[in-house]
């Protein structure tokens, strides 16, 4: 159960006791952001999309995730959003002698692979089974082609992941990456993405915020990580 912790409204005073929501990592494990003792609250004007979301790492598989910024409504009316520790002193079981300079977890958590046998692509059809191999690669079980395609905006859905794959000529836009973002944080799943084309640039910036790992793949079927956290992904493994 996550630890409450003492919180003083900075306008009437008042003291609560506030716990953390615990949300579950992709690996299985709980997670939930570490207030900072003794940090001042924020009061809350307004919200914006980057300080609604805070980076939180898994203490047991060291997955960088992104949830919900801890926030109390005090009963005067003020919203307070509340400092969240520092990831350098998040993880005590994800010790810094296993993250890279960049603080990326090392691969030290993954399981050896043989090498990816990709799919040619010739059809849109080819590209979604080229993804879902490379998923069920990477260590993803489960990993489905989904029916409910335009609708959702998912095309594979699998035990701890969804993934997108854009077949498409022109690259991938930032409207499409932040909706499999909000989808991985729904089904509390890894969100990844396939482009034949790449990304837009405003879509690829936003994915690094998001830790969402990029992915584009050729018509040979092989995929190529984008990003760091699509790096991270094949580094450390589902």
């Amino acid at each position: 159960m996550a630890e409450s912790v003492p919180v003083r409204c900075p306008s009437c005073r008042r003291e609560h006791s506030y716990t953390p929501t615990t949300y579950p990592c992709a690996c299985g494990a709980p997670l939930t952001p570490r207030i900072l003792r003794g940090g001042p609250p924020v009061r809350v004007e307004h919200h914006t999309w980057e300080e609604t979301w805070v980076t939180v790492r898994c203490d047991a598989c060291g997955r960088r995730s992104q949830w919900p910024c801890p926030e109390l409504g005090c009963p005067c009316g003020l919203l307070l959003r509340l400092p969240v520790a520092p990831l350098t002193s998040a993880s005590p079981a994800v010790t810094e002698a296993l993250a890279d300079p960049h603080g990326r977890p090392a691969p030290t958590s993954a399981v050896p692979r043989p090498a990816f046998r990709p799919v040619t692509i010739r059809t849109g059809r080819d590209a979604v089974n080229a993804a879902a191999k490379y998923l069920r690669w990477l260590g993803f079980r489960d990993v489905l082609a989904c029916d409910d395609r335009p609708g959702s905006g998912v095309d594979l859905r699998g035990a701890g992941v969804v993934a997108q794959v854009d077949p498409t000529t022109r690259p991938s836009a930032l409207r499409e990456v932040e909706c499999l973002w909000l989808n991985g944080l729904n089904a509390s799943a890894v969100g990844v993405f396939f482009s034949l084309a790449g990304y837009a640039h405003d879509a690829r910036s936003r994915a690094d915020e998001l830790l969402v790992p990029l992915f584009v793949m050729d018509l040979t079927g092989t995929p190529q990580p984008v990003n760091d956290a699509a790096d991270d992904l094949i580094r450390m493994g589902a």
